[in-house]
């Protein structure tokens, strides 16, 4: 029989979900300041997924993703737990910015600390609240400002749950990332609780495919590990693993005409787009230094010499990857979605 589960100090009955607010800090007027929280509790034991989003307070996509998932997810039906979490960032999401106020990344502030700075203390809060309760994790992301990624995954791979998820994903492109010091994948798996991180779209944008995508790659991982039923004619095709991946930068300042687009195959030295000065003179090639698919791209044609154009992903099989990237588009604008 699967137990109540205990959060934040709440417990919740099998069978049934609740909405919470968690008391975080306060604004300077002391008006209270908190992290929404949904947990849906199954009626049979299975594992604690926890989905996050706007751990950077402008990287909106994931919000709208975690609605889309709990709105599809019935507790009556559900093996374990699910947590979801819209906003981690509650401060940088006020004020539409990645940082906290004191300019922190929060996703550099991690395992935290309660007597630390701010971005310290808010990292100690959802680890001691909230991840340690949790088994698995799916964390949500966006580009950048002015940034915009192909929804892709990034995991280290050499955990086999952790790959498990990865691939039930379904994303076109799965880089196998180097974990960042103190980040929520490098606290949560030096926990042993495996993260999958998910990267769609820009900040301060809803970008319906990155949305879509990621909304159905949640509910794939949940029947991964069990928590929902399979889909029985549901076929899944192998996301292509990146060797390694590098932004192609700026050789000039001014303004740029970008030719590739998301997803777009590029060959080693192939032109993708031009940066000329107001009038037109002085005009450069921003050219591919090896052959790959774009897996991010500037979306302002202002550049500064050295600022970031494209994201290009290599792979031992880049045409196939690039029939993984189309094959996965038309899914999801052509083929309805099963659930």
């Amino acid at each position: 029989m699967q137990e109540a589960f205990h959060i934040a100090g709440t417990q919740i009955t099998p069978g049934s979900r609740r909405v919470l607010q968690l008391a975080l800090a306060q604004l300077y007027t002391q008006s209270p300041l908190t992290v929404p929280l949904e947990v849906v509790h199954g009626r049979q034991p299975g594992p604690v997924l926890l989905i996050c989003a706007a751990i950077h307070g402008d990287e909106l996509n994931g919000i709208e993703i975690v609605n889309q998932v709990l709105a599809r997810v019935n507790p009556a039906r559900l093996k374990g737990t699910l947590v979801a979490v819209p906003v981690v960032n509650v401060f940088g999401f006020i004020h539409k910015s990645r940082y906290l106020p004191d300019r922190r990344d929060l996703n550099r502030c991690f395992p935290g600390s309660e007597k630390g700075s701010l971005g310290a203390r808010v990292a100690h809060f959802f680890v001691d609240e909230i991840v340690s309760q949790c088994s698995h994790i799916v964390d949500l992301h966006t580009g950048a400002i002015h940034r915009s990624n192909l929804p892709q995954i990034r995991a280290k791979l050499d955990c086999a749950i952790t790959r498990q998820m990865a691939d039930a994903f379904g994303a076109p492109v799965v880089l196998d990332a180097s974990i960042r010091d103190g980040s929520l994948r490098a606290v949560a798996e030096s926990s042993g609780i495996p993260v999958i991180l998910y990267e769609a779209g820009e900040a301060l944008r809803f970008d319906p495919l990155a949305i879509k995508a990621g909304t159905r790659g949640v509910l794939n991982v949940m029947r991964s590990l069990g928590m929902l039923k399979p889909v029985a004619s549901q076929v899944r095709v192998p996301p292509m693993i990146a060797r390694s991946s590098t932004w192609i930068r700026a050789e000039q300042d001014g303004l740029l005409h970008l030719k590739a687009r998301l997803g777009d195959r590029v060959s080693k030295g192939q032109c993708l787009g031009t940066i000329s000065a107001p009038l037109g003179a002085d005009t450069c090639e921003v050219t591919a230094p090896k052959s790959g698919i774009v897996i991010g791209c500037l979306t302002m044609p202002l550049v500064n010499e050295g600022d970031a154009v494209c994201h290009l992903a290599s792979f031992d099989e880049v045409k196939q990857a690039e029939l993984s990237v189309e094959r996965f588009v038309d899914e999801l604008d052509i083929r309805p979605e099963v659930l």
